[in-house]
């Protein structure tokens, strides 16, 4: 489920909260399911509780998951993290138009360079 990349520059929890959170976005874990426990995943993983504990609290604060006293950790809906996601998305977008039409991009340069990016992702 989860593979941390030791030669990523990155820290370990923060490799865990982007996987997780990928997975709960694309729906490969349910609203409401639980996640694995800390020790379990520390155990999968080979590293220490604690890093998997920062992950959890970084995934809790930010709404991807919610703890069950005494049950442990299960997966938010995803529906308002999607709309969330999506807004910061366009709102990045439309910064990155601004940046392009300064520099001089035209409509038709910003266009053409969507529809090649899109070629290569949803090919």
């Amino acid at each position: 489920m989860l593979v941390i990349d030791y030669q990523d520059r990155r820290p370990i929890f923060e490799q865990i909260v982007e996987r997780f959170q990928v997975l709960i976005l694309r729906g490969v874990l349910e609203a409401d399911e639980q996640m694995p426990s800390v020790r379990k995943l520390a155990g999968e993983l080979s590293i220490n509780p604690n890093t998997i504990q920062k992950a959890y609290s970084i995934l809790e604060m930010q709404g991807y998951i919610y703890p069950v006293k005494g049950r442990g950790n299960f997966v938010s809906d995803k529906g308002s993290l999607l709309k969330q996601k999506k807004e910061e998305f366009w709102k990045e977008y439309r910064m990155i138009v601004v940046k392009g039409k300064e520099i001089g991009i035209t409509s038709a340069e910003f266009k053409s360079m969507t529809e090649e990016c899109l070629k290569g992702v949803y090919q």
